[in-house]
């Protein structure tokens, strides 16, 4: 061989050489060989789930070289190769060490290798960190296949028992987890089948599993968890179906049907998981019908709670729109397998044989009917059966049901279901009635209808009253009966049978009379257009309903201009096209059409009067005298167009007095096209311009025919932007031969014509709106300077400066113009600039006060805040006020300035020229044209990051310019700071604890611009302005007095909370606050908070500013658990060990400090207890930094052991000594540690056996008072993990305390106690008023025993009667808490007064002073008069007056 040759054949690559070797044909001893070879492996290592675990991790390249083998193995081969397999030699390997090692135990092999498994599966299970998750994860069950593959392989040799792994398996765990046994489903090694019907107690546990499995939802990024979590459920679901305990799942359905809320992910996953495709695979399609049918009838059944009398009532409510989604969805998931004929005989057998929930049933109904077109004829069968039926024989149910479901199906509309009214003359207005065999029948229906008259609704008894029954007429008095009744009741409802229209429907309720009556106008029309003769039913309201015909049919038909119906109506509005149709339809026709014929055919049968013809005549040819300009009738919409076009004409030829004439031509044709309200808004009302037309909502309803309609339609699109596009093109003509300043009056004029028409100008603002929030980037320059100058105009045309109140037109529209974004800020720059530099061409000469007229503030502030962010150059302010630009207060050639800005290519040199410009300087001297500090913040926080046109960098340059440069010595009353940093720092930090959202809330504004997506704001970029300024100050000339600023803005944060009242939104608004303000907090230097001040001649720590703020404030915030944040604790807690660094003894004013905090501040010492185990080595750690070999301070050490001491009693019974320290620091470290344990009650009852003795009283007692702020919240949040602990715990404490009266003052009001104790300061005042609560919830689950005892104790009589008085007060002020977890507050409220009621009826005269009764009576006598009196007994006794 060649050198070649052998370095190639070295380079060949393992996986090949391993291939080419199991090319070769195996020998028969070569299994045994390797089997031994295996054994004597094995005995080197013993460790079973080790070898499980290699086995479920195959080398890949010798999976891939076993893959090529097999590819190129010969048929003859197949055993030998299979022997060669390496999952294969892993299995026996692994079997023959099992069979070995349960021989060498002397116990089957089964047993081990279930054993084994059983192992291994814990390892793959138990490494799960989410406890709530109820799926796998994709590494858990990548191994999870692998070890079932390895089972199937045990199986197969005999060494493994399915039904012993499930029997093991089963006793350790009480809620199988549902994807492990679909697993053993999918790889055959144990059946759903046979767990399901091998295990008693299936249905304890099986539903609740599914119910887990159905409303936890996966992560959105896990696809595949997401398929096999539907595959689970599908597999179980189906395994049950088919199986005889299908019962099981009743309670997932009665479940669904609990659930309240319609958008519930878990619902959704139940009705796919009962799609008959998904689980209907694996079972027959008999037992999936005999399924699905008794889920039907559950839900037919469900809690039937409802009467018939309620179905009556309530059935407009109950229809497919009004149900919900998912009711109606189950129903069709559930019938999509059945005919319309089954559904409907399993439907009536239900309702014959249960009771039912009528809702349901109802519902059910309008679903079939509103989904399946064969539904109708069959319901109306079903329906013809039920009344032949109940009249056959007087079966009132039936007929009952007959009526419900014929309402039903007319609620959903006449193309679902023929009308309530058509099917009631069907079925009873003729001779071959269902009632008209008999008297005995007709008196059957009507005792019916009468019973039904308290509780219809009022549609139907108009029906029953137009259209009634069939009646022979010597039964005449038996029908009027009930039409007297049914005409009282309309009249107890204030309904009228003469308003119902002559073809309404009552599946329509709600509309108007004046609608009705065109709807019957319009019918009527039709059905004489297509028969030639006068509708019997006009006819018949002429005779018998007079008042409806006279007072509202004829006024509906003799409008001259309601000609066209609202179905034409809709068809010319669809396009503008055919606008010119529509309003010639509002005429007189000059041809005769259906309805004059109409009309006329009426006053030849003398059913119209005389007079109001004559008015109608009358009217008619008013129309026509008033119809304008006879040459072209009918296209108002052309007229303005060319009136526009000639109007523009006329101010490109310079004939100024002829174009202002125009525009009064284009006035009252705008009057006619866009008719406004009767008080149009001239300037004289200008003021009150913004009420009016922020008002307006853009979208068009057309729910009724009438003015308001048009108006809204023609003043929404085509009106505004022809308006628009003229001035646009006007402007333009008009400044090419003079500049703003020389032009005429047009402009102004132009605007006031929109100043008289209130609905059109509000139409053109929110087109404007519109224009500047979406389509902004595709305005070209000459758009962008024309709707400048109309926004000029507009401002021009409001009187005077602006006063308090709504916003103005002008703000209102530079408040849509945004700046969150680089598109959008180019925008707002360019129409600004166009805006600003029109507005002080117009005013040249006008005085700066009068100025203000023609300059929109809005926009000039927009450029105030833009310019210099866009522009470095602008932040350079150039010697001279007026820069580089003009000074005589004019913008020299405005026309050049202004044509510079059209041609988009020299703006940027307009934007600069501007700024620098006096006149524009001069502005900035008036107040409100000042952009002051807390504007700019508002603006700055409304850019959104990731899309502002500056970098970080550079925002971060030109943020520090702003602030250090231009607002920090800007005197306060010109926006500035006055060249006080507290100022800036007070403003800053209040922008940063509240930032303005990026997007105004309003309707306008609603996901219109860009930058709307939620990319961040520039926060922490003004968070980090805030910590230069506040690094600033400590270590420049600040440095000295560091501690004055962090007390200052501690101030300033109480400032800003001090105005909270108790209401609900302003606690809520307390607690954004201070979570706001700990957000903050934690990016400060936490040593700010501490100063240090020289006492007795030595350094000493003063950190009141900081107690007092977390006593205050803090505790107000805190939840019902009453500790402070980690993180807030450790930051506080790392504040102070930097401060006392400059004390001359660390360690010992550690100890003060922390000895003062146990009185002025428990809950920072509490907070401290409760997170030391996360925060003692960050404390350690910095105090070794920082103090090097001084011990740690004593009273931290004291904490330590305290705790150290907590955990020695939980973990046994032997009582360790207490350790010395504060009464609080060893109360809640035995809270901490016994609060979310699960050690044996006899362990606590030991402990607290150890500490009866006198001198640790008061730590009882404190614990008492954590456990019962425990208590509160579990009786506050049902959602608590911990039921029923904190009840047991308080329970044992109380019973070690009941002889001592020292817990009876810790449930008193802080606000009535002037020295409360410290552990009553760890809880917010909320929860302080909510003890008396929680003590009373708790007293009454003690025992009768436990009363006793307690009533010996010295005043438990008189804190009971003031808790119970404080319950009440609660429940007067509407404080109590709505719901509890152990009982019902009402029953709190009522058992409590019994309690004290026995307590008062038992005690001695001598339980309490004669002061003190009396004190308790004059307190209930206002509260609770019964307690009053029973407390007036004791007073009468001659002992207590001897007293």
């Amino acid at each position: 061989m060649s050198l070649q040759t052998s370095c190639g054949s070295q380079k060949r690559p393992l996986c090949s050489l391993l291939a080419g070797r199991g090319l070769k044909k195996p020998k028969l001893d070569d299994g045994e060989r390797l089997q031994e070879a295996a054994v004597q492996l094995l005995d080197r290592n013993q460790n079973l789930c080790s070898l499980f675990q290699e086995l479920q991790n195959p080398d890949p390249c010798r999976m891939i070289c076993f893959q090529n083998v097999e590819q190129n193995r010969n048929p003859e081969q197949n055993q030998a190769a299979s022997d060669a397999d390496p999952l294969n030699v892993a299995g026996l390997l692994v079997g023959s060490e099992l069979r070995r090692q349960a021989e060498r135990r002397g116990v089957s092999v089964g047993a081990v290798s279930v054993k084994t498994m059983l192992d291994r599966l814990e390892e793959i299970v138990g490494g799960q960190e989410d406890k709530l998750r109820q799926m796998f994860t994709s590494s858990q069950r990548v191994q999870l296949q692998v070890l079932l593959e390895a089972g199937k392989l045990l199986l197969y040799q005999g060494v493994f028992c399915p039904r012993l792994l499930w029997a093991e398996y089963r006793r350790d765990q009480k809620h199988p987890h549902l994807e492990l046994l679909y697993f053993l489903h999918l790889y055959n090694i144990l059946t759903l089948d046979y767990i399901i019907e091998s295990d008693d107690a299936v249905a304890s546990w099986l539903p609740g599993q599914l119910k887990a499995l159905c409303c936890w939802t996966p992560p959105q990024e896990e696809e595949e968890t997401r398929r096999v979590q539907q595959e689970v459920l599908s597999t179980v679901v189906g395994v049950l179906v088919a199986s005889p305990r299908s019962l099981v799942l009743d309670e997932l359905l009665h479940w669904f049907l609990d659930i309240k809320e319609e958008c519930d992910e878990g619902a959704e996953r139940w009705i796919q998981t009962l799609d008959a495709s998904l689980c209907g695979g694996s079972v027959s399609p008999e037992a999936l019908q005999r399924f699905f049918a008794h889920c039907l009838t559950q839900i037919f059944t469900w809690n039937p709670q409802l009467t018939v009398s309620d179905a009556v009532t309530s059935q407009n409510d109950w229809t497919v729109a009004k149900a919900g989604r998912r009711l109606t969805s189950l129903c069709c998931k559930l019938a999509a397998i059945f005919s319309v004929e089954q559904l409907l005989h399993h439907l009536q057998q239900v309702l014959e044989t249960h009771e039912v929930n009528w809702k349901h049933v109802l519902v059910f109904v309008s679903t079939l009917l509103v989904y399946d077109q064969l539904a109708q004829p069959s319901l109306s069968e079903l329906l013809c059966h039920l009344l032949s039926s109940a009249f056959r024989g007087y079966d009132l149910e039936k007929l009952i049901t007959a009526f419900l479901l014929a309402r039903q199906g007319a609620l959903e509309g006449a193309g679902v279901f023929p009308s309530y009214t058509d099917w009631f003359k069907m079925s009873f207005g003729g001779r071959s009635g269902f009632h008209a065999g008999s008297k005995k029948s007709l008196v059957f229906l009507l005792k019916f209808l009468s019973d039904l008259v308290p509780f219809e609704p009022p549609q139907y008894l108009k029906v029953h009253i137009l259209h009634p029954p069939f009646v022979p007429p010597k039964h005449r008095s038996l029908l009027m009966e009930y039409v007297t009744l049914a005409k009282t009741r309309l009249a107890d409802l204030q309904e009228s049978v003469e308003d119902m229209g002559l073809y309404e429907d009552v599946s329509a309720a709600g509309a108007s009379l004046q609608s009705q009556a065109a709807q019957d106008v319009e019918k009527a029309v039709c059905l004489f257009e297509s028969s030639g003769r006068i509708p019997a039913t006009v006819m018949e309201a002429s005779i018998f309903r007079r008042p409806y015909f006279l007072t509202r049919f004829l006024p509906a038909l003799l409008k001259p201009r309601a000609v066209r119906t609202f179905s034409v109506f809709v068809r010319a509005v669809r396009t503008f096209g055919v606008l010119s149709r529509f309003f010639s339809s509002f005429q007189l026709p000059l041809e005769a059409d259906a309805q004059m014929n109409f009309i006329e055919a009426l006053k030849q049968a003398e059913k119209i009067p005389a007079a109001q013809y004559s008015q109608y005549v009358e009217s008619c040819q008013k129309r026509r005298q008033q119809s304008g300009s006879p040459q072209r009738p009918g296209v108002p919409l052309a007229v303005l167009q060319e009136q526009l076009q000639e109007f523009t004409e006329l101010l490109a030829a310079g004939r100024d007095p002829e174009s202002l004439a125009q525009l009064s031509r284009i006035s009252h044709t705008l009057s006619v096209v866009c008719p406004g309200s009767d008080d149009p808004v001239g300037p004289a009302a200008a003021p009150l311009l913004p009420e009016l037309l922020l008002k307006v909502n853009l979208v068009l309803v057309l729910d009724h025919v009438g003015s308001a309609v048009l108006k809204r339609l023609c003043c929404d699109l085509q009106v505004a932007d022809l308006i628009l596009q003229s001035f646009c093109q006007s402007l333009l003509v008009a400044s090419r031969g003079n500049p703003p300043n020389r032009q005429s009056l047009w402009g102004s004029r132009f605007v006031c014509v929109l100043l008289d028409n209130r609905q059109l100008l509000s139409s053109v603002i929110h087109r404007l709106k519109d224009l500047f929030n979406r389509q902004a980037a595709s305005l070209k320059p000459a758009h962008i300077l024309g709707l400048a100058a109309f926004i000029v105009h507009l401002q021009a045309a409001q009187p005077g400066p602006a006063q308090p109140g709504p916003v103005s037109v002008e703000e209102a529209l530079g408040s849509a113009v945004l700046s969150g974004s680089r598109s959008s800020m180019l925008f707002s720059v360019r129409l600004a600039v166009a805006a600003v530099s029109y507005g002080l061409c117009r005013g040249q000469s006008a005085s700066p006060q009068r100025l203000q007229d023609f300059v929109p503030r809005s926009l000039y502030k927009k450029l105030l805040f833009l310019v210099p962010r866009l522009f470095p150059e602008a932040r350079i302010r150039p010697e001279g006020q007026g820069g580089d630009g003009p000074t005589g207060g004019h913008l020299g050639d405005g026309l050049s300035l202004l044509w510079s800005f059209t041609d988009g290519t020299s703006w940027t040199k307009t934007v600069l020229h501007l700024w620098r410009h006096a006149a524009f300087q001069q502005l900035q001297q008036l107040q409100l044209y000042q952009l002051c500090f807390s504007e700019w913040l508002h603006e700055e926080l409304r850019v959104q990051r990731n899309s502002d046109v500056l970098s970080d960098a550079e925002r971060q340059e030109y943020q520090q310019w702003a602030c250090w440069e231009l607002y920090l010595p800007r005197p306060e009353e010109q926006g500035g700071c006055g060249g006080d940093p507290r100022v800036l720092c007070s403003r800053l930090l209040t922008a940063v604890m509240e930032p303005p959202p990026s997007r105004e809330m309003n309707l306008e504004n609603l996901d219109f611009s860009p930058g709307s997506s939620g990319t961040g704001t520039c926060l922490p970029d003004l968070l980090s302005r805030l910590q230069e300024l506040v690094y600033e100050a400590e270590v420049g000339e600040l440095s000295g007095r560091r501690g004055h600023l962090g007390d200052f803005l501690l101030r300033v944060v109480s400032e800003k909370c001090s105005a909270s009242s108790g209401s609900i939104s302003s606690r809520l608004s307390l607690q954004r606050t201070m979570e706001a303000w700990n957000r903050v907090l934690l990016t400060l230097p936490p040593a700010m908070f501490f100063k240090i001040k020289a006492e007795a001649g030595r350094s000493i720590v003063d950190c009141s500013q900081l107690l007092q703020h977390i006593t205050q404030l803090q505790r107000k915030a805190c939840p019902p658990a009453g500790v402070l944040p980690c993180a807030v604790t450790v930051h506080l807690l790392k504040g102070l060990l930097f401060a006392v660094g400059q004390c001359g003894r660390p360690a010992a004013e550690v100890d003060r400090v922390w000895s003062l905090m146990s009185t002025s501040c428990p809950l920072l010492l509490i907070s401290a207890v409760r997170w030391w185990q996360q925060i003692s080595p960050v404390l350690v750690s910095l105090w070794i930094r920082l103090q090097d070999a001084e011990p740690f301070p004593e009273q931290l050490q004291l904490l330590s052991a305290c705790r150290l001491w907590a955990c020695s009693l939980r973990a046994g019974p032997v009582l360790v000594q207490i350790p010395p320290g504060p009464v609080l620091v060893q109360a809640a470290s035995l809270h901490g540690s016994f609060r979310g344990g699960a050690e044996p009650q006899q362990n606590f009852r030991e402990v607290l056996d150890g500490l009866r003795e006198a001198e640790n009283q008061q730590v009882l007692v404190s614990l008492l008072f954590l456990f019962v702020t425990d208590f509160l919240s579990e009786l506050l949040d049902p959602q608590e993990k911990n039921s029923g602990r904190s009840k047991w715990l308080c329970s044992e404490l109380l019973a070690v305390l009941v002889n001592s009266a020292d817990w009876l003052l810790l449930f008193r009001s802080n606000e009535l106690d002037p020295e409360p104790d410290p552990v009553t300061l760890t809880v917010s005042d909320d929860c302080s008023r909510l003890m008396p609560w929680a003590v009373c919830s708790l007293l009454q689950q003690q025992s009768a025993a436990f009363h006793q005892r307690a009533l010996r104790c010295p005043g438990f009589l008189h804190s009971a009667t003031l808790w119970y008085l404080a319950v009440l007060r609660l429940f007067l002020d509407g404080e109590a808490p709505a719901s509890a977890r152990q009982v019902e507050p009402t029953r709190v409220l009522d058992r409590t007064k019994q309690f004290v009621l026995s307590l008062i009826r038992q005690a001695p005269a001598a339980a309490l002073s004669c002061s003190q009764w009396r004190q308790l009576e004059t307190r209930c006598a206002d509260l609770d008069p019964e307690l009053a009196a029973t407390l007036s007994i004791h007073l009468d006794h001659p002992r207590v007056g001897f007293l």
